[in-house]
């Protein structure tokens, strides 16, 4: 990451990370107990499901892979560029994400996998606009990626070479900030079940919306 990144960016990453977490921690601890921000888990039980030719699961977890993937095709719809700008269309892909989540609050309350498909996708289409706004660069909704870099980093520390400290400062925000978001959830969670999820709704959907009113503002004042 050779850029330096304006701090909305730092900003926005952060929050969004924890607002995966949230919604990851919901899912681990609903009725499927099953990860919805990230798909390495879900491929995995779904090659043991092949295996073991039980069908109900196969097309559970299938159904979360397509659900991340359509959300992640939705952003590449509504963003339509990797470049870094502040115009692009986020306010919209936050406020189809905020109606993603409020969507699988009852379908979670019926037990239906729907709810964990509707968390899944609203999960893609975060991952793949927090990917289009920082150019490929940052991953707001799995750490595997944040934890390397933090691994290569301390790998160059020992031998000497000069670290990139930016992409590591912003690896450890996204970690904590998922981290961060990983206990509110659990506790939001125990005190209102499912209803948990309207604290990530709610900061996406309102985020989404001011944002929307911002530029709208923003061009009228240039007329």
């Amino acid at each position: 990451m050779g850029m330096r990144l304006p701090t909305w960016v730092w900003i926005g990453a952060i929050t969004l990370s924890c607002v995966a977490g949230m919604v990851n921690v919901v899912g681990f601890l609903g009725f499927e107990h099953q990860a919805v921000s990230h798909l390495t888990g879900t491929t995995s039980q779904l090659g043991m499901a092949l295996a073991q030719g039980d069908w109900r699961s196969i097309g559970h977890l299938w159904g979360l892979l397509i659900a991340f993937s359509l959300g992640a095709m939705l952003s590449g719809l509504i963003i339509q560029d990797s470049a870094l700008q502040l115009g692009r269309r986020y306010g919209i892909a936050l406020a189809l994400e905020s109606a993603l989540l409020f969507v699988a609050i009852p379908l979670f309350k019926h037990q239906q996998i729907w709810g964990a498909m509707s968390a899944a996708m609203a999960c893609g289409l975060q991952n793949a606009m927090a990917t289009t706004f920082s150019g490929a660069v940052v991953r707001t909704t799995h750490l595997s990626g944040m934890f390397t870099d933090l691994g290569i980093g301390l790998g160059h520390l020992l031998r000497g070479l000069p670290l990139p400290l930016r992409r590591l400062t912003l690896s450890g925000l996204i970690i904590s900030g998922f981290l961060a978001g990983g206990v509110l959830g659990a506790w939001l969670f125990i005190r209102w079940q499912y209803d948990a999820l309207l604290v990530p709704a709610l900061l996406t959907g309102l985020t989404g919306l001011g944002y929307v009113i911002y530029r709208q503002w923003l061009l009228l004042r240039r007329r």
